[in-house]
């Protein structure tokens, strides 16, 4: 394969235009990942520390091996959304325990006692799934007051499908650490009492499905948070503990102990050797990737400065040229790649499919690089098939069995977001960029079709106001507050990201799809 020749120039208006607001986008983007960082009132995290209590992060940052990524998850879950604190009170993310990629998830104490809220429970059916699919060995920094009870009948019927998948894990030969170090109630019970180990940490850990006061409420019965559920109770007469720990520090070394002793090997062969880096620099994506999702950019450009030496083997070059289809590698990860130049028509369309299912057949991911309107409409291309080409590659998408990774680039509206592996074709991960728009269609196209079909007076004042809430709806932070992603990323750490993905894709088996439901001919 060929390095592809840019033909960029940086000094054109676009160019120059376009890195502008990216960068602006970015910086925006830093400042809400620096919100997401709050971890409570001065005045709770302070006595918690007075306590010889380390901090949600501080805890995450002793268990990872030293300099090792961490992949933070949906780190704004929930903002903006009314009694919810960004991230849904939980920390979570993918990063090295004993050179073992784990999901690690820590409960943010200081933040209402670490109570889930139903965006909690959101995000962590999420990490779940996440969890399962990856096959990562999961530790749980467990310090949680149970459900946020003003919220309970959003939560309470669909939280137990936490538990649930814990054992679901187990069975399957996944792994669950959990380390205890403080009040465990109620549902924060069931987190420990389900995992494969579980770590508690003296005179601070207190895990009981009821505390002392409602016991009395009960059955009168007096006792105290120690006699109740103690970490050394639980070790030495329930047995709900398996390991004792004098603090928190010893806590995590015995963590980091039981992931040494775990003999867990990645079932997929990562490959190894050296890799070249992209010849183009990354900073030139913000200046390439159009901040207007209305106007199209070439996406090759993209995609050189995302693979290996900038190489990619083109397929069907040719043919239904507004959808690029590639071979190349990315930290030497064999990859197929299908990202958009344009709206899809009937040939992309089936390039797209059958591209898919070579991709299946060779065992190897699938990298979709969304920035699409959609498919092409009108008279003729419904006469020329264009449903069935559009139902052939949502198809292949659907029934394909290789991991995806999915970056939402631009625009991501109507049934090519579901062409392109969207949220409800199960990527294994999804990222959007801050300039990413998703919806059945544009808020212009939206409010034009409302227009169409209501010309009364009322519906002509309420235009405005629909075209705002469209937008606002639309955009990535609306998307990732709802967990509509894996979450938002600046554009000139895509390759890394990716990188990250497919390392930890590798750890379960990648083998494609042998069959295939129906195509429409």
């Amino acid at each position: 394969m060929k390095a592809y020749a840019s033909k960029l120039d940086k000094n054109s208006p676009d160019y120059i235009e376009n890195h502008k607001k990216m960068l602006d986008s970015v910086e925006q983007l830093k400042g809400q990942l620096q919100k997401a960082l709050y971890q409570g009132e001065e005045k709770h995290t302070t006595r918690h520390q007075e306590a010889g209590k380390l901090l949600a992060r501080d805890r995450i940052e002793l268990l990872l091996d030293q300099d090792s990524p961490f992949l933070e998850l949906m780190a704004l879950a929930g903002m903006d959304q009314p009694g919810i604190v960004t991230g849904g009170s939980i920390v979570a993310g993918i990063g090295l325990v004993e050179n073992i990629e784990c999901l690690i998830i820590a409960n943010v104490p200081t933040i209402r006692g670490g109570a889930l809220n139903p965006v909690s429970v959101q995000k962590l059916q999420r990490l779940d799934v996440i969890a399962r699919e990856n096959r990562l060995p999961t530790i749980y920094l467990v310090e949680s007051a149970g459900a946020d009870l003003p919220f309970q009948s959003q939560i309470f019927n669909y939280g137990g499908s936490l538990f649930r998948e814990i054992t679901r894990r187990s069975r399957l030969g996944i792994p669950s650490v959990s380390v205890v170090f403080g009040s465990s109630t109620a549902g924060g019970a069931y987190i420990p009492g389900m995992s494969d180990y579980v770590i508690m940490v003296k005179n601070q850990a207190k895990v009981y499905l009821a505390g002392p006061p409602l016991v009395k409420m009960a059955t009168n019965e007096e006792t105290t948070d120690e006699a109740l559920g103690g970490a050394d109770m639980h070790s030495r007469l329930s047995g709900v503990s398996d390991y004792l720990a004098e603090d928190e520090n010893h806590a995590i070394d015995l963590a980091r102990q039981i992931l040494a002793g775990l003999n867990y090997k990645k079932i997929s062969l990562m490959p190894g050797g050296v890799f070249e880096n992209p010849i183009y620099p990354a900073e030139e994506i913000l200046g390439l990737a159009s901040f207007d999702v209305r106007k199209p950019y070439e996406v090759r450009e993209i995609i050189a400065r995302l693979v290996d030496g900038s190489e990619f083997s083109e397929f069907k070059p040719l043919y239904g040229s507004t959808l690029v289809t590639c071979f190349a590698k990315i930290f030497g990860v064999h990859v197929g790649i299908l990202a958009n130049n344009g709206v899809l028509f009937p040939e992309s369309a089936n390039k797209g499919c059958q591209f898919i299912q070579l991709c299946n057949q060779k065992n190897i991911p699938l990298i979709f690089l969304q920035n699409i309107t959609g498919f092409m409409v009108g008279q003729k291309y419904e006469e020329s098939g264009v449903i069935k080409a559009g139902a052939k590659m949502i198809n292949a998408v659907a029934n394909s069995q290789v991991p995806a990774i999915t970056i939402m680039m631009g625009a991501s509206y109507g049934a090519g977001n579901y062409a392109m592996c969207g949220r409800a074709y199960e990527p294994r991960f999804l990222f959007s960029w801050p300039n990413a728009r998703l919806a059945v269609m544009g808020p212009d196209q939206l409010v034009g079709v409302l227009g169409l079909l209501k010309k009364d007076a009322s519906a002509a004042q309420a235009e405005q106001k629909l075209k705002l809430q469209i937008e606002q709806e639309s955009t990535s932070y609306f998307s990732t507050s709802h967990l509509w992603d894996d979450g938002i990323i600046d554009p000139r750490d895509t390759r890394t990201v990716i990188g990250l993905c497919l390392s930890t894709i590798h750890t379960n088996k990648i083998e494609g799809a042998r069959d295939y439901g129906i195509f429409r001919m």
